[in-house]
């Protein structure tokens, strides 16, 4: 079986050929749209909110407990507050899924199909395919990150009514004020997944199989959240993207602290720099033969 180990282009190309313009990225977004498993995560992200009205509706409305109420308490107070607790229960595990998914499956997957190679030698830059296939990733994570509150704002709307966000401490924000403050909250969630975006990236460039990749981004990620609840670990914890990742909730109060977010922040695009780089770099010296 001959082996692709070029890592250079070549001195020579055809007439019309331009590096930039291949494997353009609305043929890569088309490609992954049509996948499967992306119309059943979306799917799975849409009927989130629905599943989470049937629940309070068998339930009865969500109470405080011990004279304490959380934001969870305030479910059903309006549509916007019930937007925000459809990302207090996803952001922690559900959210990290697509993010490995959309990141992990996409250069594993073409190495499984053994089409990679053909890619590469159409001929498709390997800086080239990584960014087009990185690009796409981190696109469709963020519309299923916004997704879900579109989704819950329409359904909490429907089902409690559109008003203020009332808030566990006390007081409420007015609808345009939710509004700003649950879009801070989409974006930092998006910016605390990288480092489980880089993790998927990274590792579907190491291995053929996609299941792989995405169960080992997964893996490191609640094994993140494991160390994170080590108390004994102390200040080290703060090295740790997990132990920033519900730092968006200080948006959510009537007057928002930012230290949190910002620390996590830079926590978390500092990991994720330094694993796509080594995506980058390590795919760059790979004898590619599938």
């Amino acid at each position: 079986m001959s082996t692709l180990t070029e890592r250079t282009e070549p001195h020579e190309t055809a007439s019309g050929y331009r590096a930039g313009r291949t494997l353009p990225l609305r043929v890569e977004l088309v490609r992954q749209l049509k996948r499967r498993r992306t119309l059943i995560m979306g799917g799975i992200l849409a009927a989130l909110p629905f599943v989470l009205v049937v629940a309070f509706a068998i339930g009865g409305e969500p109470g405080g407990r011990n004279n304490q109420v959380t934001l969870m308490d305030t479910a059903t107070a309006s549509g916007g507050n019930f937007a925000a607790v459809n990302l207090f229960v996803s952001a922690g595990f559900l959210l990290v899924i697509p993010v490995a998914l959309f990141c992990g499956d996409t250069v594993a997957s073409e190495a499984s199909w053994s089409s990679l190679r053909y890619l590469l030698a159409a001929p498709v830059p390997r800086a080239r395919l990584l960014w087009s296939k990185l690009v796409v990733g981190l696109g469709l994570s963020l519309a299923a990150m916004v997704l879900l509150p579109v989704v819950a704002l329409a359904v909490g709307t429907a089902a409690y009514g559109w008003g203020p966000l009332q808030l566990p401490t006390g007081g409420a924000l007015d609808s345009g004020t939710a509004a700003q403050r649950l879009l801070v909250v989409v974006a930092y969630i998006f910016v605390s997944q990288l480092v489980t975006a880089g993790l998927a990236f990274w590792l579907s460039t190491k291995t053929d199989a996609p299941l792989g990749a995405v169960g080992g981004a997964v893996g490191l990620t609640i094994v993140g959240n494991v160390l994170d609840a080590v108390t004994a670990l102390d200040h080290w914890r703060d090295f740790l993207p997990a132990h920033w990742q519900f730092a968006w909730a200080d948006a959510v109060q009537p007057h928002p602290e930012w230290s949190g977010m910002i620390q996590g922040t830079a926590v978390s695009i500092t990991y994720a720099l330094v694993l796509f780089a080594l995506a980058f770099r390590g795919f760059a010296r790979k004898d590619v033969v599938s």
